[in-house]
């Protein structure tokens, strides 16, 4: 991975970041050397934070999380992978408190990206093919000798596991739809179904969440992450999991193909031929019970926690949903359940979550800026007038900090800093929340010009990374033509130096 352009010294990056200096040490620790940089990768759904620390030509990716038995749990399964010679990342060190550790870096390159990237090609479905095989044989071989009183919850993904996922899809997206529904005969019918699941003939280790995004893809291979939520269950769960995935989004041609493959693979694993018919009714039940915890999941995240990323996910897991009620059964009689998932894949709920986007004859143009408070804001000439204007100067200004102070909102220094330490990620749901109600309406009224400004101290930090924000989020939510400019920072060309002393 390229070092981002003015990312400063690793020990000035750790005076900021106790985290960063706990993986650091431990690197120092173990590879008898400070680490030459480090780069602070993406957030993943969890609360744990990654690193790719790089020295002597090499890089690893050091981890740093508070949950120890989360992270105990990580390791005591990585370790016993490992001696059964399955497709997981090696650890290489673990600090005393178990708060960071480091392990084998795989790169970045995910089987979902590939697929993103080069669509269904042979050469896609050799890797898809590959992972479950592969899936097939970690199921089995992990099972034997593995300590399921070392899981991170429950031992085994059982009737109150299953349970617990549908009680998710109705509390965070079913009930948010506010319509009306028999609420204990919706309880008996998870009930019907979680003991169906329950009685499964096979049960091996279970990761719970496997998907593509978890698959990574080195020198040909693919190798598995994230399995730290891993218990004992049914194995169709994992199998419903990656082959389901909304945003893979696989042909039914090919979920047939890679359900085929993996029942074979697992047939030789086993030694034995499993009963195909019983597996696929069981698998079927699995796949609903995924795309419903799935949906509840976009559902707290989105509806309950406002993160706009997940709601513009919502409509998708829908279309998986319908695609599925469409051509599949579960084997068993769920009278209300029926009722309450057509619901869910009515005209009017995926209606209700898909924004309205704007097409080549969309006259509407949002004109997007950053500016400092210094100055004077930035004027609409359009015949509209008005528009947004959001003063930036209440979140943490990281040009106070001084190896940032000649950066800009567009680096990634600064940017860690607005997401990771500051309130910024709130700030911009909320601007989300009011700048769509009105594109939305402007697209549908014809309007043609919308203005929305940034303002803080300098129009260098804060408003350009918020101002940068809004724009790629107009563009991906409404596909709404956005000219965005930069005022100060365009002025001076990018160029920011530090002000003389004296």
């Amino acid at each position: 991975m390229e070092i981002p352009h003015g990312f400063g010294p690793v020990r000035y990056f750790c005076s900021m970041h106790p985290m960063t200096q706990a993986v650091s040490q431990l690197y120092k620790k173990w590879s008898g050397h400070e680490p030459d940089s480090i780069d602070l990768l993406p957030e993943s759904g969890s609360d744990r934070r990654y690193f790719r620390l790089h020295g002597q030509g090499k890089s690893v990716i050091g981890t740093y999380g508070e949950n120890i038995r989360e992270n105990e749990a990580f390791l005591y399964f990585t370790e016993h992978f490992n001696k059964k010679g399955l497709p997981v990342p090696q650890f290489l060190a673990v600090a005393e408190d178990k708060r960071a550790y480091l392990q084998s870096d795989l790169g970045d390159t995910s089987l979902l990206s590939v697929l993103e990237k080069e669509g269904e090609t042979p050469t896609v479905y050799a890797l898809f093919q590959q992972t479950v095989q592969s899936l097939a044989r970690l199921q089995v071989k992990a099972d034997a000798g593995l300590d399921y009183s070392r899981c991170l919850t429950n031992q085994e993904f059982g009737k109150q596991a299953i349970l617990a996922d549908l009680l998710y899809f109705k509390y965070y997206f079913l009930d948010a739809l506010r319509k009306p529904y028999d609420k204990q005969k919706l309880i008996d019918d998870f009930d019907a179904l979680s003991n169906y699941l329950t009685h499964t003939e096979y049960k091996y280790f279970l990761f719970r969440d496997f998907q593509s995004r978890n698959v990574l893809v080195h020198d040909q291979k693919v190798w598995f992450i994230d399995y730290q939520g891993g218990m004992k269950g049914a194995p169709q769960y994992d199998l419903a999991s990656l082959l389901w995935q909304a945003k893979a989004n696989l042909s039914a041609e090919w979920k047939e193909k890679l359900l085929t493959d993996y029942l074979d693979a697992l047939d030789r694993e086993i030694g034995k031929s499993v009963n195909r018919s019983v597996f696929r009714s069981q698998y079927n039940g699995y796949v609903l019970i995924r795309l419903l915890q799935v949906l509840g999941a976009y559902g707290f995240r989105g509806l309950f926690e406002r993160k706009a990323h997940f709601l513009t996910s919502i409509p998708l897991a829908l279309s998986n949903l319908k695609t599925y009620l469409a051509k599949q059964s579960v084997g068993i009689a769920l009278p209300e359940f029926e009722k309450v998932l057509q619901v869910c894949i009515s005209d009017e709920i995926v209606q209700r979550f898909t924004p309205t986007q704007a097409t080549e004859s969309t006259p509407l143009v949002v004109k997007i800026c950053s500016f400092s408070y210094r100055g004077e804001s930035p004027k609409d000439t359009s015949s509209n007038g008005g528009g947004f204007v959001f003063d930036c100067r209440g979140i943490v200004n990281p040009g106070r900090v001084e190896h940032m102070k000649t950066q800009t909102g567009r680096d990634k220094p600064v940017k860690d800093f607005l997401e990771q330490q500051t309130l910024m990620p709130d700030f911009l749901n909320s601007v989300y929340d009011l700048v769509d109600i009105t594109v939305e309406e402007y697209i549908k009224r014809g309007f043609e010009s919308l203005m929305v400004s940034f303002g803080c101290t300098g129009g260098q930090h804060r408003s350009v990374y918020a101002a940068d924000a809004l724009a790629r989020h107009l563009r991906n939510k409404f596909k709404v033509n956005v000219e965005l400019r930069h005022l100060v920072q365009d002025e001076k060309n990018w160029i920011n130096e530090l002000p003389n002393p004296a």
